[in-house]
């Protein structure tokens, strides 16, 4: 069994190209920063390649401004046969004085693979003490929610019968994408999701003025290999007093035969900003057909099975 690589933490300062539009570090590049963090502490324990296999509920209570100190923690919770449950915890401040505030936390889901890309069977963890059982015990409960909630959204039709504003970004998987395994990594999918949102966010809204608070449910169906053609959707489903509830799906393929198959998808939320930092009314979007009014009550039913997690 692996020894001290149940839990790691990257350390590194926030730079000036790692801003998004608010002029904070954008909410896509801390998803980077998780699913790196969750990758090394999954690899630590597996002693092996890990793909991402799901990313849970992300919020992201405080900005993370350039120039902070920040630490990504990564700590294993449970295991399953070839599955690892990492709870992933961003904290960001001034490296003066080295006071960090909590950023976001998830719990993401890793699976360890072979060389042949068959999942493959890792060190079990034994829970240590009364907070490993209580940890434990959280990551348990939240299996059946999780597949609730993934079964909703995959249940659902998006076609042009949506009127919804809705956005389509396309390009080819670089080079510069690669993970260690040759394919796209997880983090990079999920920036995708985040840019894809906010354009749609920003075009709805009519300005740059708005940020990720919230994005959950991030499914990955198959890997994305460099040289794919990539189609990033988002779509808005439904708006609340502040907030702006978008759909965004991936999908990718070989641009020779041009055949794209669903690789990633996610519900994020974003919020209109007021001075820069004070969430502000958001622009409201009323359904027109019934795919539309299908897809707004599929996302207040995501608002109820969210409610329904345990606070970690």
């Amino acid at each position: 069994m692996p020894t001290g690589a149940r839990e790691i933490t990257l350390r590194f300062l926030a730079a000036p190209t790692d801003a998004g539009y608010s002029g904070n570090v954008s909410g896509g590049t801390v998803l980077e920063w998780i699913d790196k963090a969750g990758y090394a502490c999954a690899v630590g324990w597996g002693g092996t390649y890990c793909v991402t296999a799901y990313v849970g509920d992300i919020t992201f209570s405080t900005p993370v401004r350039v120039g902070h100190l920040v630490e990504a923690t990564a700590r294993l919770l449970h295991t399953g046969r070839s599955s690892m449950h990492v709870l992933v915890t961003v904290r960001s401040g001034d490296p003066a004085d080295r006071v960090l505030s909590a950023a976001t936390e998830c719990l993401m889901v890793f699976v360890a693979v072979d060389a042949d890309g068959r999942s493959t069977a890792v060190p079990p963890l034994q829970p240590a003490d009364a907070l490993d059982r209580a940890q434990q015990d959280i990551v348990l409960r939240r299996i059946p929610v999780r597949a609730e909630i993934e079964a909703a959204m995959a249940e659902q039709t998006y076609s042009d019968a949506g009127t919804a504003p809705s956005i389509c970004l396309r390009f080819l998987a670089a080079p510069t994408d690669v993970n260690w395994g040759g394919k796209v990594h997880g983090g990079k999918v999920m920036r995708w999701i985040d840019e894809a949102a906010h354009v749609l966010s920003t075009g709805w809204l009519g300005s740059a003025a708005n940020i990720a608070v919230y994005s959950g449910g991030i499914r990955f169906y198959r890997p994305l290999r460099i040289g794919h053609l990539v189609e990033v959707d988002a779509r808005l489903l439904h708006t609340g007093n502040t907030s702006m509830h978008i759909a965004v799906h991936v999908r990718s393929g070989d641009p020779a035969t041009g055949e794209l198959l669903l690789t990633t998808h996610c519900l994020t939320v974003f919020v209109p900003l007021r001075d820069g930092d004070a969430a502000a009314e958001t622009r409201h979007w009323e359904p027109v057909s019934d795919e539309d009014r299908n897809l707004d009550a599929h996302a207040r039913h995501l608002i109820e099975l969210r409610a329904t997690v345990d606070p970690r």
